[in-house]
């Protein structure tokens, strides 16, 4: 056998070990209804966010006050910002409001309070993320932080 027919088996064989070996776990989440939730994941996810908005503004105000600012670095930490307030935004909305906060419709409902307080903690992130967005101004940070706790704790029922 040639080194192309060797390298031609090889492959094969590689390729036929693939095809038999279990998949690993999924751990993303689509819109279709799989059952597979990665809550604690999607709250890890925003704190990185969150962390990550507040070194982009820490970052911001420093190289604005330089004497001669780095226009470049404040472009690059301005994006870095506003695409981390995005991804908390599309994860609030496109995973827990669209998916896993549960309609609760008729107000005498058991349940129906808790599902108000979820939603308005919800939006309420949705508006400080999009201030994040705007502004440099970190009070919006530490009401992101508060809110999450507030959702975690709601979402969690503690």
């Amino acid at each position: 056998m040639g080194k192309n027919g060797r390298l031609l088996a090889i492959g094969f064989a590689t390729a036929w070990i693939w095809m038999i070996l279990p998949a690993p776990p999924a751990v993303s989440h689509c819109e279709l209804p799989c059952g597979i939730y990665g809550d604690g994941m999607r709250f890890h996810m925003i704190e990185e966010d969150i962390a990550t908005i507040e070194k982009s503004m820490k970052q911001l105000l420093a190289l604005s006050n330089e004497a001669k600012p780095n226009y470049n670095q404040i472009v690059r930490w301005v994006q870095n910002k506003e695409r981390h307030a995005d991804k908390i935004r599309e994860v609030v909305t496109q995973y827990f409001m669209a998916q896993r906060v549960k309609p609760v419709h008729a107000k005498e409902s058991p349940g129906y309070d808790a599902y108000l307080n979820k939603l308005t903690i919800l939006h309420e992130m949705i508006v400080a993320s999009m201030k994040c967005k705007q502004t440099t101004d970190l009070a919006n940070v530490e009401k992101l932080k508060d809110l999450l706790d507030r959702f975690e704790k709601a979402y969690r029922g503690h």
